[in-house]
Order: C-alpha cells, then structure tokens, then sequence
C-alpha cells in the first residue's frame, strides 16, 4: 500500500449546500456497464455560440409562447418564464422550472418567473432567450437562459450575473417530470481510451446524467457535474463555472429510447460513442458452453447521419479469440444503433471483449469482461478466512444480487456493517449468514476530555448496536509510517475509553487496534509500552504492496522508507507480525485491508495478470501464516465520495476486485479459487525442492493434500523493466504471459491423473506415469491435486 492509501469512511469532502434533502427513490447510481466515445465536445463551443445570439429586437415584447423544434423535440416557453419539454410525438414530458443562485451574501435566490424571446444563433438555428426575475433580495443577481435543440437534444444555458459574490458550485435548476414509470436514476458517464504512449486502455469521466424513465422512452439531464446528494425532487445540483461577468451552468437533455451512454455521447456532441453491457448481473454465467450474449450500442451525437463500421473480439485469459467480427450501418443524428454479439461460455473463467465503432477518423470503443463462475457449496462457515474490507456500499444492480456475489466467491464477513451506514446493515448480512464487523474513526487525539468521551460513548454505541463481533478502533492511525508517532494518545484517548465501555456494558465485542499501514513494528512497540497490547484482543495490519511478488519477504531491518519503499511488501511484514505476537503475547492475526491495486499503466502497481496471480498467492500465505481473517479491499473499483466516476490517476480508485462497470477482474476469480481451495485447508508446510528458486506450500484438505507451486526465477520485482524517469509503464494486456522463465518439475503423484488448477481456478488434467507427474512452472502459483504429501521428493 503507498502512502496515498485513505481510511475507506472518508468520503472526498465537498462544500456545504444547504438543500441537502434527497428525492425519494433517487438512486446514488445507474448500472452502466459501458462507455461513452473518447473526444472532447461541445461545452466552451457552446457557450460561444450562445454568447453571440442575437437578442430580440430592443423594446420587442412577447404576447404569446415561444416555441422551437428539431426533430424529436420541441420546447415551448410560456410567459411565466417555465419551458414545456415534448417529444417527437408532441407529448409533454418535462417542465423546466426556475433557477436558483447561491450567493455568499444573498444566499439562495430562486428565479420567481421570466420573459422569453426568440433569437437566433449565429448559424441561423432559432433558439430561446428567457430573462428571468427574481426577488428583491437577490440584491441585483441576474439571470438568463438560452435554449437551442438540434436532433433529440436540447441544450440548456443559464448566465448569472450582477453579483460578485456569487457561489457557483451551488447553483440548481427546477424541473418537473411528467408521470414517470421509475424513479430517477443517477449514471456518472465514461469514455475508454487508448493512450499514446502504449499500455492498457483505461476509462475517463465524461460527464452525468440524471434518467427520467417512461415506459416508451427517457429522457436524460446531462452535465459535466454534479452532486447527487444535494439533487432533489424539485432541484437538480447543476453547478455553474466562473466567467468575467459571473458564471454559467450548461445542461443538455436528450430524449430517445436510448441507454444513458448515449445519451451522454449525444448530449456532448460527440461524434461517436460506445456503451456495452449483458443481460446478467456481473457478467457472470453459471457454466460452460452457453451462449454469452454481449449487447452494444452505437450513438451518432453529430448533427448528420453517418456511416458506421462496428468491430468486436472476445479473448480468453490465454489471448485465444473466442469469437470476433465486424459489421456496417448507418447512424441517424441524435440516435443510436444497437447490435448483439454471441461467444460460447468457456468452462470457466473470463472472457475479455472490446466493441469498436468507427466512421471516418472517428473512434470510439468500450469493453468489458465476461465471466464464468458456478456457484459453490462452501463449507468452512464461521471458521473462514475469507472476507470483505470496506462496506460493499455499491448496491448495484440490486441488494440480492450483490449478497449473492458475495456467496459465490466465498466472502463470509464484511469488515464495517452498522445502521445508517454505507453498505449492508447488520440485519441484511444476518439474515445472509454473513459475519459482520465494524470500524469506526475519528478519534479526537489530544483533545478535550468531553470531546473523547463523546466520540468514545458514541463510536461504542454504535458497535454494540451493530451486534459487531470485533470493534477496529480506528483505521491505520500509524502516520509517518515507523516514527512511534500517535500509539500513547491513541492508547489514551480511543482505546482504553472503548474498552472501558464495553466492559462497563459486559458487550461480547471484541477488540482490534486501529489497523496499521505495513507492518510498523516502531508504532506497534510504543503501542505496548503504552499498555495498548492488553487492551485488544486481536492485532489488526494491512500489508501493503508495491511491485513486489506477496512471498517477496525482505528482513525488517533492510526496509526502506518512502511511497516506493520496500516496508511495503507482504510475506515478510507478516512474519514480523507474527514475530511481534510471539514476543508481547498471543492475539488473534488480521489483515483488515489487503490488496492487488490495478493502476493502470503504472509500474507500483499489478498489472491486471499479476493482481490475479498475487491475490491467490496472497490468500495462501495468509492461510500458511495463520492469519485468522483477510478483509480483501475491496469489493469494487470506485471511491465512497465519487460513485462510479472514472479516475484513472487515483490509486484509491482500483483497488476492487471488479471493474467500475461491475464486470469482473481477473482477481475476482482468484478470490473465488482460493476460497474454494482453501475453504477447508490446514496448512502442513512449506514445499522444499531441491532447486531453490522453486517454492511451494503443501495445505491438507478433506479431499487430500493440496501443493500450491511456483517458480521464482524471474526475481521477484514485478514490472522490473518500468522507466525510471516517471510512474508511467506501458502494461500489457492481461491475456499476455509475464513469465519468460518456465522451468518442469518432476513430482510424486498418488495416482495416475493430477489435477492442475491456475490463477483463475482454470482446471487441466495431467497423466502421471510411474507414479511421477512433470509440472511446468513459473512465476504464476499453480494449485496441484492428486500429488503426495511429499511431492518434491526425488525417485
């Protein structure tokens, strides 16, 4: 874990608004499961052309609506300054309301009507100007909007002036939403793109869109921002930029039987754009040799038809094309093109896809993964060692289907669960047979004696009352990394008072401390002779890693400093955890964050093929080392503040085992194999061939030894080859093999047929012969049914 690495219950922070009140049934987010067209639109081009429409002549007064159609709109402003919406077929779908400033002096002024006009833009289009009026007390703010629609689209533009003291940050504008058939629903909007200096595609924000759902069409409110939390029934948060005579906030609305990616590409402008998606929630199948539909579709945000070319391929973990193709039609302005796409299911494992539109020089493309996983009948129950940091708090696409995720891939408890809080409550993962924990921050370190006590009364309440079986008394706590900074007061100040409190209530909770980032055994020593060690009843770490292989274990000694340093490696700040409990006294072990960052394009961090290799050799060094639970962190690409939006650059961002569009990882089937291996494993020892760079951990089960084998001839520095002059590091694609070395291992064999499981539980049957199998390994762990219990021993 690098330096950057946040307590997962800080959302980003954002300005206070004091229209906070949300719309009953507004979703936090859409399932989208695509992207839109890479390309930069229209929103300064915009704003000039609006900036230069003619005015209605001066003095001219309006007696009647004004009214102005492109195909598949129409808006009608009357004379209360409201803009009726219709569609193609003339029927009402939308009123535009009012407008409303902040001001840090006037504070919020709503518009209280309006006079509109018809002008026309520079490039003869008509288009509607309506100045609004607004009470005394807006102290001079003024405002006014310009409206003009091209096909399926309208483009909406408030200019605030007369104040400078203006907060454009919370501006909003009124709409009412004619007899909908669905709540609205909140979709952050994507583009894939392929970067010039080579590696991976990665996906960046291209705006929002609040949906309105009819039962025959949408419509959609698109924006370059937006604050979900502060949008409600009457007002939708459409912040305003700063310009030399005030501010302006854009919006566009598309109408159209079309999905939000479109809808975002059309109300930008772009010229193309690409949204895929399936019909099973996570692109999860349940066997092989089914047909995997992958739906696409293509969206024309240009003004004229265009010709289209649509490519599509479909890659399993090897790099094999399972399915591939193109086909050609024609995109109206304003619309779409949807077509579907069939790969058989493979027995198991990830299919990786990309649908490509092209038309002239324009490109655009999106992809995802397809995955099959059967479900599983686990059997460890409350002794698993398998869990889930963070809340899984992206309850998309439904609450059953997210508990049903969590089964199959073997999740059994979840690390912060409490009423009111982000995620699952307690009372759901019960009923789920989930186990819960909780985590709670905040503490206030040197402060009053009121202020500890309220935060401890507080915090120790809310355990209790979450039924949590441990209580992590804050979250990585340990800043500067091996400074001994912070254990005393945190011993003082949140600690001993939750311990004291839960005694003084005979609360079954247990106690975690605050879960350190690496292993730093500096704090954790002062953390005892502070009287901490007493107090808790497991010793809690999240060993972070950099581009170094998890049996990567440098003595403690040698560990250098820094966001690049090796103190960030696994196995050996887990054998100094379990060296410090030797010496202070028995606790329970626990990784409450582990990780397998996907950063795309960046040498710190896993390639997507690494990040599933690791993750199973992670699991089974936790496993090997005793560790009593890892809360993998976390479920899903996406940070708490931000639902959904694209950040490439934020190494926060990519810590989940599925992708921002819910598709799975490569990871997330390690996770599932090493569950399922492990589920009801011991371990026996590690392995000892006679060629040392060859390691291997042998683990007993119900069904017969299970050997874990890998080869470290490759070293064990991932993405060793990076440039040294900045983070960037072309990564491969995740179907290309890292490890050039491959070495064969004779092995004994309990009887003729040996079964070989990979990264991403991937099965093959191999024939032994005179009771001795050949095993070809590398720098990918490999798991091994069916050898003895001594199978590195030589004939």
């Amino acid at each position: 874990m690098s330096a950057d690495q946040h307590s997962p219950e800080s959302p980003d922070a954002t300005p206070d608004h004091p229209i906070h009140t949300p719309r009953p049934g507004l979703h936090r987010r859409g399932f989208l499961t695509g992207a839109v067209a890479t390309g930069v639109a229209g929103v300064a081009g915009a704003a000039g052309i609006a900036g230069a429409a003619t005015p209605a002549p001066a003095g001219a007064t309006t007696t009647a609506p004004v009214t102005i159609s492109a195909p598949g709109i129409s808006l009608t402003a009357g004379l209360d300054g409201q803009i009726s919406v219709r569609d193609g077929a003339g029927t009402e779908r939308i009123r535009l309301t009012r407008f409303m400033t902040k001001d840090s002096v006037a504070g919020l002024q709503p518009t209280t009507g309006g006079t509109p006009s018809r002008i026309t833009l520079p490039d003869g289009r008509a288009a509607i100007r309506v100045d609004y009026t607004l009470a005394a007390a807006a102290n001079g703010i003024t405002v006014r909007a310009v409206l003009d629609v091209t096909p399926n689209r309208a483009h909406l533009r408030w200019e605030v002036g007369g104040s400078t003291t203006l907060v454009p940050a919370g501006f909003m504008f009124g709409r009412t939403v004619l007899a909908p058939t669905a709540p609205e629903n909140f979709v952050a909007l994507t583009a894939w793109n392929r970067d010039a200096g080579g590696g991976i595609p990665y996906e960046t924000n291209t705006g929002v869109v609040y949906q309105e759902t009819w039962a025959d069409t949408n419509a959609y409110f698109r924006l370059a921002g937006t604050t979900p939390a502060w949008t409600n029934a009457t007002w939708i948060h459409a912040p305003g930029t700063v310009t030399p005579t005030g501010a302006v906030t854009e919006a566009d609305l598309v109408l159209g039987a079309m999905r939000p990616a479109a809808a975002g590409t059309t109300g930008s402008g772009r010229p193309l754009g690409v949204e895929v998606w399936t019909d099973r929630p996570f692109s999860i199948w349940d066997q092989g040799g089914v047909p995997m539909p992958l739906h696409a579709e293509v969206a024309n945000g240009g003004t004229t038809a265009r010709p289209v070319q649509l490519s599509w391929w479909a890659r399993d973990f090897d790099g094999a094309v399972l399915g591939s193709g193109t086909v050609s039609g024609t995109v109206a302005a304003g619309a779409t093109w949807t077509r579907t796409f069939t790969v058989t299911a493979p027995a198991h494992g990830i299919v990786f896809t990309e649908v490509c539109a092209t038309s002239g020089p324009d490109e655009a493309f999106a992809r995802t993964n397809l995955t099959v996983l059967p479900p599983f009948d686990y059997q460890a129950g409350a002794d698993s060692m398998f869990g889930i940091a963070n809340y899984p708090w992206l309850l998309q696409p439904s609450t059953p289907a997210v508990l049903d995720l969590m089964h199959r891939i073997g999740i059994k408890r979840v690390r912060i669960s409490y009423d009111g809080g982000p995620g699952l409550p307690p009372a759901t993962l019960d009923a789920a047979g989930l186990a819960h924990n909780i985590e709670l921050a905040g503490i206030p370190l040197g402060g009053t004696t009121a202020q500890i006590a309220t935060w401890a009364d507080t915090n120790t309440a809310k355990a209790i009352g979450a039924n949590a079986d441990w209580f992590e008394v804050a979250n990585e706590i340990n800043k500067p990394w091996m400074s001994g900074q912070t254990a005393a007061a945190y011993v003082r100040d949140g600690l001993h008072p939750v311990r004291d409190r839960l005694t003084a209530a005979g609360a079954p909770t247990k106690v975690l401390n605050a879960g350190l980032a690496g292993m730093d055994y500096v704090w954790t020593e002062n953390f005892r002779n502070a009287g901490g060690w007493d107090l808790i009843d497991g010793f809690a770490f999240h060993p972070g890693r950099g581009n170094f292989t998890p049996d990567y274990a440098p003595a403690p000694a040698d560990w250098t400093m820094g966001d690049n340093g090796t103190y960030w490696n696994f196995l050996g700040g887990l054998r100094k955890a379990r060296e410090v409990i030797a010496a202070y006294g028995p606790k329970e072990l626990w990784l409450t964050e582990a990780y397998a960052c996907t950063k795309p394009n960046s040498w710190w961090h896993d390639t997507y093929r690494h990040a599933a290799e690791n993750v199973l050799l992670t699991l089974a060094l936790a496993k090997a080392e005793g560790v009593r639970c890892v809360n993998w962190y976390q479920l899903h690409d996406s940070v708490l503040g931000k639902p959904q939006w694209a950040d490439p650059a934020n190494s926060e961002y990519h810590y989940g085992l599925m992708h921002r569009d819910l598709g799975a990882k490569p990871s997330m089937l390690a996770y599932a194999t090493a569950a399922r291996v492990l589920d009801r494993a011991t371990f026996v020892r590690w392995l000892t061939p006679a060629d040392p760079d060859l390691k291997g951990l042998l683990f007993d089960s119900p069904d017969g030894p299970i050997s874990i084998l890998w080869s470290r001839k490759d070293g064990y520095i991932l993405n060793a080859a990076h440039p040294t002059d900045s983070g960037w590091f072309a990564a491969p694609e995740p179907w290309v093999d890292p490890w050039p070395t491959k070495t064969t291992l004779s092995v004994q064999a309990a009887g003729t047929t040996v079964r070989e499981v990979d990264c991403i539980g991937r099965e093959r049957t191999l024939t032994a012969t005179g009771g001795r199998v050949g095993v070809r390994l590398d720098g990918a762990p490999r798991i091994y049914h069916g050898l003895t219990s001594t199978p590195e021993a030589t004939a």
